[in-house]
């Protein structure tokens, strides 16, 4: 048996219980920062946390000592470096519980979205305006609030509270215009506001070819559920953009369903 021969080592259930779980919170860790410039700085974490172990195991009480000093000393720094990361490892829990929450009838009006869903005719302006925006490559970022507060994200742009038209999104994002530069807002049904700055992510597996209207569409969707449709001013290349993942769209039909489908999976 594995826990006989690791007898020496005093192991219990309850150890072997405590290992895995830690285990897991690892992984778990991991897999929320792989990617980012943290990771290395978890791993090195992890291995002085194992080296400390170690050393309390064998009675190497000076250089556990040592350790243990410098992890509780390193530890609000710890909090600090990783303050991106966790935000986003605890924003990503909430949202996974929230949404198997809601599902459930008990907390369906507790947990439940109250944002105003977007109509058939919006999506169609929407989408109208980012085909022509592809056409003539002109660089634009849309964010469609759904269940989260976007007010942080509104507070950094200009309050333009306007129906939802596609020729309107057209000037916003006209290269001369003084608002093309920053993110447009969309709640409910209205254009609520423009030139507003967008988190960026710290991913550095993205495709190189992504520019920072990407990466700023990326950063907000691992943040919040909103969705967010970036156009390109280099390629003209329409994305949709949800949940950290990018998707190329490549033709109106195709935004139209995008939009229309997340839509209709929040009823």
């Amino acid at each position: 048996m594995p826990i006989e021969a690791l007898r020496f080592l005093h192991l219990g259930w309850m150890d072997v219980l405590d290992i895995l779980m830690v285990a897991a919170i690892i992984y778990l860790v991991f897999h929320w920062i792989r990617g980012t410039s943290a990771m290395y700085i978890f791993i090195a974490i992890i291995i002085i946390i194992v080296v400390r172990v170690f050393a309390d195991a064998v009675g190497l009480k000076m250089m556990s000592s040592l350790l243990g000093a410098l992890l509780d000393v390193g530890a609000l720094a710890i909090i600090i470096i990783f303050q991106p990361e966790i935000r986003r490892f605890l924003l990503n829990i909430g949202r996974t519980a929230g949404s198997t929450l809601e599902k459930r009838s008990l907390f369906e009006k507790i947990f439940s979205r109250r944002g105003v869903l977007l109509g058939n005719d919006d999506v169609t302006e929407i989408a109208v305006a980012c085909r022509e925006m592809s056409a003539s490559k002109t660089g634009a970022l849309i964010v469609i609030r759904r269940g989260n507060s976007l007010d942080e994200v509104i507070a950094t742009g200009d309050t333009i509270d306007a129906d939802i038209v596609n020729r309107l999104i057209l000037n916003i994002f006209f290269k001369n215009s003084p608002l093309h530069d920053g993110a447009m807002v969309i709640s409910g049904n209205r254009i609520v506001a423009a030139r507003c700055t967008l988190p960026i992510t710290e991913r550095t597996d993205l495709p190189a070819h992504y520019g920072m209207r990407h990466k700023a569409a990326v950063g907000l969707s691992e943040q919040t559920d909103a969705d967010v449709v970036v156009v390109s001013e280099q390629t003209g290349q329409v994305s949709f953009v949800h949940g950290g993942t990018i998707t190329p769209v490549d033709d109106f039909n195709t935004l139209k369903k995008l939009l229309q489908g997340n839509l209709d999976s929040e009823k």
